[in-house]
């Protein structure tokens, strides 16, 4: 069984950005695959000074001995000044190519302003140079205040569709690239 592990790089309450990212869970699980999703909001992460060790923060090896067993990972992150958010870039930062290598990865990017690509284009750079396999289908969520319903669904069916078509790739290629059923 294809594993995927999701990590959103927000840390605000009712996050856009973590809406997505359960949008997306919902849909891969939906194709027989299983998800967890690590809330970065409940660990405690240090920030990354280039130590191997954290033995002082459990969550660490948490979030390493996760993300090593998945096959593979949906990165979802709000664009901050035109790149990714400094929690899921940290939260990458303290894993390594022991955990990142070879995992197969669909990328998410939710903004206030219009969509564009600046978060993906890091994302898939940073996944990249620890030899991981990013799959082409992203989703940028521009204006995400109207975007969503209060109650979390997607407002626009094109939108609801590139997440179908994004779960699909990413499950297929996974399977493809990973050797999983």
């Amino acid at each position: 069984m294809v594993r995927i592990v999701g990590i959103g790089g927000s840390l605000r309450a009712n996050s856009y950005t973590q809406i997505a990212l359960q949008i997306a869970a919902q849909r891969v699980e939906a194709l027989g695959a299983e998800v967890e999703i690590l809330d970065l909001r409940q660990l405690q992460l240090p920030f990354c000074n280039g130590d191997k060790e954290y033995l002082e923060y459990p969550d660490v090896q948490r979030l390493r001995d996760t993300v090593s067993g998945a096959d593979g990972l949906i990165l979802a992150t709000p664009e901050y000044h035109g790149s990714v958010s400094g929690v899921i870039k940290n939260a990458l930062d303290l894993m390594s190519f022991t955990e990142l290598s070879g995992k197969v990865a669909g990328l998410i990017s939710v903004l206030g302003g219009q969509s564009n690509s600046n978060a993906l284009n890091d994302l898939r750079l940073i996944v990249r140079w620890v030899h991981g396999w990013v799959i082409p289908e992203q989703i940028a969520i521009g204006q995400a205040y109207g975007a969503f319903s209060p109650e979390g669904k997607l407002l626009d069916e094109k939108l609801s569709q590139r997440f179908d078509q994004f779960a699909q790739s990413l499950v297929d290629n996974t399977r493809k690239l990973r050797g999983v059923n």
